[in-house]
């Protein structure tokens, strides 16, 4: 079973849960893809400087947009598989009801923050779109297309942090929980 494994092995997760289990996943993998076109991209634009002795247009800024877009996607799969930074040292030194709460404030936070992210990354990639906005280079992209990483990533992390949320208060997940000291 993987790391969100629920505190009763033989229970399977609920549809909603499920289900932001996969749009996570959907996004790590979307999050990989584009982290291996940027490396393809530097390749190509490595050997077209250095062996044909050429400029290259599009490549610089295709290769920011894929790995600003992947960091974005990537949120909710790491979130999902519990990979984000923690610092435990305090919630190791706390009682386990406690530990629950300080997690369940943590989640609450960050549902915040993600939150505030989501309004103005929406507000972002929808004016890009609304107004047609295109980057002032050569290859003029139309911005609304890599800020449309924004609604989507904090979106889909928004999510997995409200699923995380429910799985700590309703005792569902007990991956998040530390099983340290007590």
């Amino acid at each position: 079973m993987s790391s969100t494994a629920t505190s009763n092995p033989s229970s399977q997760p609920a549809p909603l849960v499920r289900f932001s289990y996969l749009l996570s996943t959907i996004c790590g993998v979307c999050s990989a893809t584009m982290i291996v076109l940027a490396v393809l991209i530097t390749c190509q634009m490595i050997f077209v400087r250095a062996i044909l002795n050429e400029s290259t247009i599009w490549q610089t800024e295709a290769v920011v947009y894929l790995m600003v877009g992947a960091t974005l996607l990537g949120l909710p799969y790491v979130q999902r598989l519990r990979g984000h930074v923690s610092v435990d040292l305090l919630p190791m030194l706390l009682p386990p009801n406690m530990r629950k709460s300080l997690i369940a404030l943590t989640l609450i936070a960050s549902i915040i923050v993600t939150g505030i992210m989501l309004f103005y990354g929406f507000e972002q990639w929808y004016v890009a779109y609304e107004r047609n906005w295109k980057s002032d280079t050569v290859w003029g992209v139309r911005l609304w297309i890599p800020y449309l990483a924004l609604p989507v990533g904090f979106a889909v992390f928004l999510i997995q942090l409200l699923i995380d949320l429910y799985g700590v208060l309703s005792g569902a997940d007990d991956s998040l929980e530390l099983k340290g000291h007590s």
